[in-house]
């Protein structure tokens, strides 16, 4: 049995599976400090589900979007040491180059450049100067930074200067913590760097998130283990998490979009999950979100993190009506909907009025009190498919109808099919897809390197970038003997000499309970 756990701006969705069956599911408001929401939420699920004690429950999958926020709010950031080995290219664009004057002040503007990196084909850059690391060394120390990220110009090709950096500085000040670049992001020196960066600035945060959410299981009589939702659709263990908590960004959406596979069983289709203020759609590709090839901009900073392509739109259960239903959002209620919408009180025309109107759904107080003219109802009906509609073509990866599922609370909002759908499919727990997503998510891994099939030849290339990511997700907490491999891309680089090839391996596995944070060489 697994608990599924997603934390959302306005809800916490719960859901306790026993393989794929669903026992118990609930949804309730997010509570300011998250860690009672998931508390509530859990003992809700263990009442409604009959378990007389916990013991039964194998593993806890939680969902957060407490990282993400804490980078768009500018809080719980620590100081972090930028370091480049570029030199001497790269001058003109500094590490913190681009980033908002609050989020840079927020992490300290603690720059330091030196020479290192390696060239596009391959050969060395600038050899490493000892004298130079040693001098940001003894900065760092001075300046009693705790948190560094350390970047090297096509450090995914060889990451050797970050490995020599990270060693000589751990050396010097064992308790400095430090993210390295190749294991953040792919190509693209500014971007990857900035991911090491917002990573490094998370690391106390994350111990902090991790502990609370052990305490809270522990509260609760619960001894299994408990895993945090990645961006990508899969999970890593409470180790993994505290060493990159900058993965779970966008791992919201993802669980949607694996929750909608898991409940429908269709491999490819899009996915819109409309919650209280947006609706989110994605595309379902072998199951898994498909990821966007997009730069990614969190919180006002550039950044080449996997993240599933979701096309956000201003529509959710709380988007407010204009007084002629040709109009829906972007505005939203939000988390007030509860008081301000016109069933439960309030004066604000929203969706969920519409739907109430409609016959869609009854909910609220003042549901059979409710009365709106036909003609605006209708309106904001056929507005709301028409934005949808308009949306969903856009994320199509061809003109061909596709299947759509509807997943999220405010599914409720649409009936009928959609006109850019070859069928709409509405599951049976919709509302909980995204904690489904989390529950029933496995172990990923995915590794990335420029590979000279000349010299390595294809399949020896290919083996050596498998073994790496199979490493890493054994590391994140696959079971070794289950893990496949999900995906394989093979980009030509035709500028550079040998036969240069951008290879990317993603790799899945089943969870190993057992496994904890330990090394598996594969």
């Amino acid at each position: 049995m697994r608990i599924g756990i997603d934390v959302g701006g306005t809800h916490t969705d719960a859901v306790l599976l026993d393989a794929s069956t669903v026992l118990s599911s609930n949804k309730t408001l997010t509570t300011a400090d998250v860690t009672s929401g998931i508390v509530n939420a859990i003992k809700k699920l263990l009442e409604d589900s009959g378990l007389e004690d916990s013991h039964g429950i194998d593993a806890v999958m939680i969902g957060t979007t407490q990282f993400t926020n804490a980078v768009i709010e500018r809080r719980e950031l620590c100081p972090v040491a930028a370091i480049r080995l570029a030199l001497p290219s790269g001058k003109g664009c500094p590490p913190l180059t681009g980033w908002p004057d609050d989020i840079a002040d927020a992490v300290g503007r603690h720059v330091y450049t030196c020479h290192g990196g390696f060239l596009y084909d391959g050969n060395t850059l600038a050899k490493v100067k000892l004298e130079e690391l040693d001098k940001i060394i003894a900065d760092i120390q001075q300046r009693q930074i705790q948190c560094v990220a350390i970047s090297s110009a096509f450090s995914t090709m060889d990451a050797t200067p970050e490995k020599m950096m990270k060693a000589r500085l751990q050396k010097a000040l064992p308790h400095v913590r430090v993210t390295l670049s190749h294991e953040m992001g792919s190509l693209g020196l500014l971007e990857r760097e900035n991911a090491a960066i917002l990573n490094a600035a998370l690391l106390p945060f994350a111990d902090r998130v991790v502990s609370a959410f052990q305490q809270a299981l522990q509260q609760l009589g619960l001894r299994c283990p408990m895993f945090i939702s990645q961006n990508d659709g899969t999970l890593m263990n409470t180790d993994f998490v505290k060493r990159f908590p900058a993965l779970t960004f966008a791992s919201g959406p993802t669980n949607s979009l694996r929750g909608a596979y898991k409940l429908t069983g269709i491999e490819n289709a899009l996915v819109v999950d409309i919650g209280g203020t947006t609706s989110d759609i994605g595309v379902l590709q072998n199951g898994f979100p498909r990821e966007s090839g997009q730069v990614v901009d969190i919180g006002g900073v550039r950044t080449n993190f996997r993240v599933p392509d979701v096309r956000a739109v201003g529509l959710g259960g709380g988007s407010i009506v204009s007084a002629d239903g040709k109009q829906i959002g972007p505005q939203s209620c939000g988390h007030k909907l509860v008081s301000e919408a016109r069933v439960f009180g309030g004066n604000t025309l929203t969706t969920t009025d519409i739907a109430v109107a409609a016959g869609y759904v009854a909910i609220g107080p003042h549901a059979h009190s409710l009365a709106l003219p036909d003609s605006l109802v209708q309106q904001a009906l056929n507005t709301m498919k028409a934005l949808l509609d308009r949306n969903i073509d856009m994320m199509k990866p061809n003109a061909k109808p596709v299947p759509v599922i509807l997943v999220g609370g405010g599914a409720i909002l649409v009936n009928g099919d959609l006109a850019s759908a070859s069928e709409t499919v509405r599951p049976e727990y919709a509302g909980v897809a995204n904690a489904i997503g989390a529950a029933i998510a496995q172990v990923g891994g995915e590794a990335e390197s420029l590979m000279s099939y000349r010299s390595l030849g294809r399949e020896p290339a290919l083996e050596q970038v498998k073994s790496l990511a199979i490493k890493h997700a054994c590391t994140a907490g696959a079971c070794p003997d289950s893990i496949r491999i999900l995906d394989i891309e093979e980009t030509e680089v035709p500028y550079m000499d040998g036969e240069v090839t951008r290879v990317r391996v993603k790799v899945v596995g089943e969870l190993n309970a057992l496994s904890g944070s330990r090394e598996v060489t594969a």
